[in-house]
Formats: C-alpha cells, structure tokens, sequence
C-alpha cells in the first residue's frame, strides 16, 4: 500500500514537514503504513493561536454550548467510523479492539457532552462549593468558582488507543473551555490524524480549539506558561523527562501524568473452582492479556491467587489460552493481533526475559512465531508466567512488559495478598474477585490507596461489569506512585485539571452578581407580578413573592396524618411527642409545612410555569406546633435554559413562623417557558 503522508494541523490549516520524514510500519505486515514529521511548525505561534483565538472562542461559548459541540463531534466521529477501522487494523488491532478505541472514544464525548448538559448550567461561570460565610450579620460572604485557564491544553498521548486516547483528555478539555494541541505516539498517529480530519471537518469546532502535531514537539515546551496544562500518558521516564523541563518547572506548568502500572486482580480465597468467581476470574485474565495484545495501561500485570488454588487457576487461564488465536485480523477466527510494531515486540521479549529471573514461563513462547502470519509483522504469542515466590521477585513486581504477559503469584493470607498487591508501588486500577463482602472490606481497607480504580467483580454484577481494564467516563483514570500520580475523567473531576479554582469575597450583591446566582443577603425585587407571571427570559434573578401567613391548627395536623396515612407518635400522641426532646409536644409533618408552603407562594392559574420537577437541599429547621403560623418567601434564586422552548428556574424558598424564626428550607426546580 502507498505510505500515508501525515500532515501537522496548524493554525487552522494542514501543514506538511518540510524536512526529516520518518517511517510508520505496518504492525501487520511490516511495510511503511505512513510517513511523518513537524518539520518547519513554528510551535511558538501554534501555542499563541491556540490561546488567542481558540481560548476566547471557546470562553464565549456556554457550557451547554460547549456539551453540544462535544455530541457533534462524536456523532461525526461515529459516521465516519470505517474510516477509522481500516486504519486501526495496520495498527494489529482486530475490530473489538477497534471498537473499543473508536466507538469508545466517542461514547466518552457522548458521555461528556450529556454531562455537561444535564450537571453543568447553560453559563460561562461555574459555581464551586456552597456559600462561605465569612461574618455575622451576613454582608461579607466567599464563594468559590472554576474559570477555564487562559492558556493551551498540550495532550501527549500513547501508541495504544490513537482514538480514545485522544477523546478522553479532549472531551473534558474542550468542555471546560481550553483550546488542546494534541501530540500523538508515531507509530499509529495516522489513525489519530484521520480522527482529526474528521472533526475538523464536522465545523463543530471553533477556530483555534483543536490543533495537531504529527512527529517531534519541537521548542513547544519553551514557549509554555503557568495557563498551560500539560495532559501525559506513555512511560514514567518520559514522563520524568518532561515535567522536569526547566520552562516546565519554572512556569510551574500543570502536568498530569499516566504511567507504567503493574495492575493486579486477586482471587479471593472463598472462590473455589466451583463458584462463578473462579470462572469470571480466570476469563477476565485471558480477556485483558489478549484485547488490543495485552497493550493497555490498565492490563492485568500480577495474578495474586490463593497458594492452594494456583495449579487450578494456572490450568484454567492456559485452557483459555489454548484457545486465542493470533493473526492477520482480517481472517476470520482471528482473536488476537499483532503488537504495534516489531521494536515493541522486540521489548516486550526482552521484559518477559528479565521476569524470567524470577519466574517460569508455564503458557506460550515469546520467540515463537505464530502460524499463518508474516515473519514481518509484529505476532506475539501471549505469555503466562507462574512465580511461587513472590516476596524474592523483584524483577516482576518492578517490570512491565506492556504486551500480552501476565504473572500468576500465591499469597498466603489476605493480608499477605493486600501487602503484594501495594508492592506494583501504585496502579490504574486492581481487580478482586470475591462473593464475601468481609473479603472486599479487608482488601479495600488495605489497598485502596495504592490504585486509582479498584473493580470488585462477583456474579451479581459480571452480565453488566465493564471489566477490569475498562476506563470509564464517570470514574477517575490515573492512580499514585508509579502509575505517574495523576487523574483523568471522572466525570466533571477532569474539567477541574483545565480550570483555576479561586475564592471569591465579597458583598452577597457583587458576588451574586458575578455568579449569576441569587445568594442569601442579595437584593430582592418584591414589586411587580407574582414572579409565576413572568416567562423565563422575563424572569429576573432575586424576584421575590412574600406570602401571606397561614395558621396551622391541631385540625390540620390529624386531617393530614389520616388523609396520608402518617400517623407517625410525634404527630398525634400529645405524651409521647413531649418525651422526644426535639419536641416540645405534638407538631406538625414536615411534609405539611411543605404543602401548606406551596400553597402559599402558588399563582395557580395557567402560564409560564410549566411543571415543578424537584427538591433539593430540604431541611426542617424548627418543629412547627399547632397554633402557630407559616410564611414562605420564594425568591428566584438562578437559570438555565434547556432548549428553544424552555429553561430551569430554581428557586429559594424560606419559611419562617411567626417569630420570624426559619423552619424550612429548600430549593424548588421547575421549568418555566421561555
């Protein structure tokens, strides 16, 4: 096949090398796949586009805005995604793997883009945390907020996942407002920038948020400032290499890092060969030493396994083994391809050989070729190793053969299974596999700090588990130590990595203004129309409706137990209530109070207000006894437009007796016409 000639994006336009080209190779075949370079980019205006007008652009955009650009771009993305499989198969990937990184990686901007939309207000700014009272008569208040950074986003990533290796540092970037360069691994960049020309080409994209680099970073580093984040997946020694940069560490430069991981997963000693934890076990083992040939980060490195039960666990993960067929992923049958390319491959061999200081190769030949495929391409057969003495194997709990290789390992006790496990140093991720939620409490208790995801799998959740190597949009991916000590995802925790926290002190009035969020000691407006009156757009932040007092009779109170059924002691037995010392005698619900209240602030006619969809933050805060008398004050407290038709209007309510004293409050959720 003719070799790809892979092209810079730069500045909004594609630029090829004009020197110094290097050679991609085909994993499956070992002919030149793609050519590539960065010759000739000026990396320091790159940067500048970058935050000049790919950072102003983005800013002006909501955040809903913003959630919407991100489904765009992942439905592009999924239209074209032929495009996509073809190149991934030159990569050795067989279509699971592919799909796991292409139709993966655009579920992550699926995921992002409905978060974003249903967790994030239709704003520029985003609130952090709740009010901070900062003094006593509440006119000196804190607040704090998240502001996207006025710099570039700089994503390097790894040969592994070329699609969702990028979307996943992207999806939360472009969400928070940063503009990204992304830098891919050579050896399958040309998948990468196929991706890239494809969400180019979608115009989803504002000019400036999205750039690209195909080959060397240049002098990139020397033009970085505090603004700028770097986002790093590949090997704790590059990973060292970089953040060490003196611009890095004089700029003080955010760096996130993930690195080698010696993941483990542990059977636990209530699952014996005839439970179904031992067969998701040893199924999960052969899964992750075989989906993309064993190169992801978060693979099964160190197979821990009760000392009783290691000949067992070693005959069923080889019977599984037995079973992989490795190939051209074109064929059919074909479960396994090949390794990315024969220089990895090459490492991989020479990984397995100092593990084998240590241990002994009990499944597979690392030097054998596999039948049926080229001598050129980069075919591994995968590799079970069997170490019956762990605490005197150095090599295994400090060596990653990032390919597809696993070590099978005794332990004696929990205890000495948690302390094995905390040897990998730190982890993506560690597996357990137990039914007795004991077994989980002392694994977790012991090793939860050393790993950043931890999968407790048993057959109640195996029909719908993810698996032990499947990093998730809503869950944190990174972990400590030697996994690099960095985090991604998480849900909205990723944007938090793109975006300055800063403390906000102020008046309610000036920070409300700045929050676009009414805060308690604001100013109300009370004049005008009920605030019910008045459409979404119409509706101002701080409008106020005061009700009128209503008298809550001991009638009222066992109208309401009999009518609900809630005829709870403090309600109806006058003794009883008064021996509870929250009560100074029979009160009522607090249910009612809520009732009474809506009734209170309710403009029943039709209009605007089209339906009430919650509560939030409800708390009773004084018992209200018969005889006494409610108000609520319902102020509107901030929005959110949803659509064309609609927006979110929450509102703070106060209800206070007669004393002025407050008894309830909570936010009201409704959806009012624009």
């Amino acid at each position: 096949m003719k070799p790809l000639k892979l092209l810079n994006y730069v500045g909004d336009a594609w630029q090829g090398a004009d020197a110094g080209l290097a050679d991609v190779n085909s994993a499956l075949t070992g002919e030149i796949a793609a050519q590539l370079g960065s010759g000739g980019v000026d990396f320091a205006a790159m940067a500048a586009h970058a935050r000049n007008t790919g950072g102003p652009a983005l800013r002006a955009m909501t955040f809903h805005e913003r959630a919407r650009m991100l489904k765009a771009l992942a439905e592009a993305i999924i239209a074209r995604k032929e495009e996509l499989y073809a190149l991934s198969a030159q990569t050795g990937a067989t279509r699971t793997d592919g799909w796991v990184d292409i139709e993966g990686g655009a579920g992550t901007l699926f995921a992002y883009s409905s978060k974003g939309r249903r967790e994030l207000p239709n704003d520029t700014i985003l609130l952090d945390g709740a009010l901070e009272p900062l003094s006593k008569r509440g006119t000196f208040v804190g607040q704090h907020i998240l502001s996207p950074l006025q710099g570039v986003a700089l994503h390097i990533n790894a040969f592994n996942f070329p699609v969702w290796g990028m979307l996943e540092k992207l999806g939360p970037t472009l969400l928070a407002g940063v503009p990204a360069i992304v830098k891919p691994a050579s050896s399958t960049a040309y998948v990468t920038e196929q991706c890239v020309r494809i969400m180019i080409e979608s115009g989803a994209l504002p000019a400036g948020a999205l750039q690209l680099i195909v080959g060397s970073t240049g002098d990139l580093f020397d033009h970085l400032t505090g603004q700028d984040v770097i986002s790093f997946t590949g090997s704790a020694a590059t990973a060292n290499k970089l953040r060490s940069h003196p611009n890095v560490v004089g700029q003080s430069v955010r760096f996130i890092a993930e690195c080698d991981s010696l993941n483990a997963t542990v059977l636990g000693p209530d699952c014996t060969p005839d439970t179904p934890e031992f067969e998701l076990f040893a199924k999960e083992i052969v899964r992750e030493m075989t989906v993309k040939a064993g190169q992801k980060c978060t693979a099964i490195r160190r197979v821990f396994v009760p000392a009783a039960l290691i000949d067992a666990v070693q005959e069923a993960v080889s019977q599984r083994l037995a079973a992989v067929v490795v190939g051209d992923p074109a064929n059919e049958g074909v479960t396994m391809g090949a390794l990315v390319s024969q220089g990895q491959r090459a490492d991989v061999r020479a990984k397995v050989a100092e593990m084998a200081q240590d241990a002994r190769i009990v499944f597979g030949d690392p030097q054998a070729q596999p039948e049926g495929v080229s001598a050129d391409g980069a075919f591994m057969s995968p590799v079970l190793l069997r170490c019956d003495t762990p605490w005197a194997a150095p090599h295994i709990h400090a060596t990653e053969a990032f390919g597809p290789v696993s070590t099978l390992m005794p332990y004696t006790d929990l205890a000495d299974a948690v302390a094995l496990c905390r040897e990998g140093q730190g982890s993506l991720v560690m597996s357990l596999f137990t039914y007795d939620p004991q077994v989980a409490i002392a694994v977790i208790d012991g090793a939860a700090a050393f790993h950043g995801r931890v999968l407790i799998a048993d057959r109640d959740c195996a029909r719908e588990s993810t698996g032990h190597g499947s990093p998730l949009p809503g869950l944190v991916h990174g972990g400590p130590g030697r996994a690099g000590g960095g985090e991604e995802m998480g849900g909205l925790r990723g944007m938090s990595h793109y975006m300055q926290r800063t403390a906000l002190q102020g008046s309610p009035r000036m920070l409300a203004a700045i929050g676009h969020r009414w805060l308690p000691g604001a100013p109300k407006i009370a004049e005008g129309p009920h605030p019910f009156r008045l459409k979404f757009d119409e509706l101002a932040l701080g409008k106020t409706f005061d009700s009128a007092p209503r008298t809550i009779s001991l009638a009222d109170i066992e109208h309401f137990a009999e009518f609900t059924g809630d005829t709870f002691y403090a309600h109806m037995d006058e003794e009883a209530a008064k021996a509870n010392p929250f009560f100074p005698g029979r009160v009522a619900h607090g249910y009612l109070i809520l009732s009474f209240a809506a009734g209170l602030f309710v403009d029943p006619a039709p209009g605007p207000v089209l339906a009430n969809y919650g509560l939030d933050n409800l708390r009773f805060l004084k018992p209200v006894s018969p005889g006494d008398t409610i108000a609520v004050a319902l102020t509107a407290m901030s929005k959110s437009r949803r659509n064309d038709e609609y927006g979110e209007v929450r509102w703070n309510a106060q209800v206070t007796n007669q004393d002025g004293d407050l008894v309830a409050t909570y936010e009201l959720l409704t959806m009012n016409a624009l």
